[in-house]
């Protein structure tokens, strides 16, 4: 990917570019699903991680979970789940937002003092698109998009996924450029646009 295209996948709707990654363990839950597709979401999760070296855990200090999953039929659910409007500010708000654009999937996340991302939400509404997805395109695509904080159309006009031999697996670049944002030597949390060609650098030397 050349410095452009990665600038670009963290630059925002208003020009500004806002890169961040986790900067703590990843305590993930779902909620919503058979214990088969749990099984499924768990380990695109642990796959996910593994390629990027990033830990996962049972659970985080702070927040218990600190990324949480959500199937759901309709968005009208989300005012059932108990407390959830604690953890999601006008959740209220939100709900009929997402009604109103008639929108099937959503992600929020909380970030520490650092910027780094401390939590994420991903809610997911199970209409005609997204039931006819497999559980692991569904899944991969998901966590894919909940490691770094994206910019709302980074994935508009491609996939972060590819088949290979009948299997769907990260696109190459994509999995090499998740690589580069977790390496050690770089921040956790960047808003200059030079950070982009620093991601470069990195993947480059990856290859």
């Amino acid at each position: 990917m050349t410095p452009q295209e990665i600038e670009e996948l963290f630059t925002r709707a208003d020009g500004s570019y806002a890169f961040a990654r986790w900067g703590r363990p990843v305590a993930p839950v779902v909620f919503g699903v058979e214990d088969r597709t749990l099984a499924v979401v768990k380990g695109a999760f642990q796959a996910v991680a593994q390629l990027v070296g990033q830990d996962l855990a049972e659970t985080d200090p702070e927040l218990g979970s600190n990324c949480i999953v959500f199937f759901l039929r309709e968005w009208d659910e989300l005012a059932g789940v108990p407390d959830l409007d604690r953890l999601v500010p006008g959740l209220d708000g939100l709900v009929d937002r997402l009604k109103g654009e008639a929108a099937n999937q959503y992600r929020m996340f909380r970030f520490d003092e650092n910027g780094a991302i401390r939590a994420a939400f991903v809610f997911l509404r199970m209409d005609e698109h997204l039931s006819e997805m497999p559980a692991e395109t569904l899944a991969l695509s998901q966590v894919v998009q909940v490691l770094l904080a994206w910019s709302d159309g980074a994935f508009r006009m491609r996939s972060p996924l590819a088949v290979a031999d009948g299997v769907t697996i990260l696109h190459p670049e994509i999995a090499g450029l998740i690589r580069a944002a977790y390496d050690p030597a770089l921040p956790d949390a960047a808003r200059e646009k030079s950070h982009a060609l620093r991601l470069f650098a990195r993947q480059e030397h990856m290859k």
